[in-house]
């Protein structure tokens, strides 16, 4: 995993609420396990017609969009069934945050440990930023993990939650295994004391 670096971007518009994992990343793509290539699949019942051409009207298709690396959501993002595969599609795609009021707690965690961060606002912030991307589609934001805050258009700042060891996780670049790694030394020293004190009661 690369740190999570803060950054600034254009953001995607998707004013849709209960977006589900298989509307993400439909079942039928989730024989691989690679993540290559995910990102051509990513909403995609959606974004094709039954002939595979993308449709002009859907979001992703329209100019822009590939260089966005925010997706802004309505509300209960991600639910449904827990695929990994949906942070894959949407981190292939080119997005490195989500923005929306609340996310399934499995995709949520989903994306933590895939360098997905999933930003929760309050109700008024995402209706906020709806309305400035519908009156400007370049709009952006700029998105600070270590303050855990979102700068909207306008220059306001918004704190966003996230809990401590993901965090650390993601600006350190590290996944679980590599968190564990990095305590080889405190975990050895606690080894030696444990067999010291066995070795002291025999």
């Amino acid at each position: 995993m690369k740190p999570f670096t803060n950054f600034e971007s254009r953001v995607v518009s998707l004013p849709i609420s209960n977006v589900d994992t298989d509307q993400i990343i439909p079942a039928r793509f989730l024989k691989t396990v690679s993540k290559v290539g995910l990102g051509d699949q990513l909403f995609n019942d959606w974004r094709y017609d039954a002939q595979g051409k993308p449709k002009p009207d859907f979001v992703l298709n329209q100019p822009g969009s590939k260089d966005a690396q925010v997706l802004l959501a309505g509300d209960n993002f991600g639910c449904g069934s827990s695929r990994e595969h949906a942070p894959w599609a949407l981190t292939q795609f080119g997005f490195r945050a989500v923005i929306s009021t609340s996310f399934a707690d499995i995709f949520k965690q989903n994306s933590l440990k895939n360098s997905l961060l999933p930003i929760v606002v309050p109700a008024e912030v995402a209706s906020e930023l709806f309305a400035a991307l519908e009156k400007d589609p370049n709009a952006t934001v700029a998105v600070d993990l270590p303050s855990q805050t979102l700068t909207v258009p306008g220059g306001r700042k918004v704190e966003f939650p996230v809990d401590g060891f993901s965090k650390h996780c993601l600006v350190n670049g590290v996944d679980e295994l590599g968190y564990i790694q990095q305590q080889e030394s405190a975990i050895a020293a606690y080894e030696a004391r444990r067999t010291g004190s066995i070795n002291t009661l025999g």
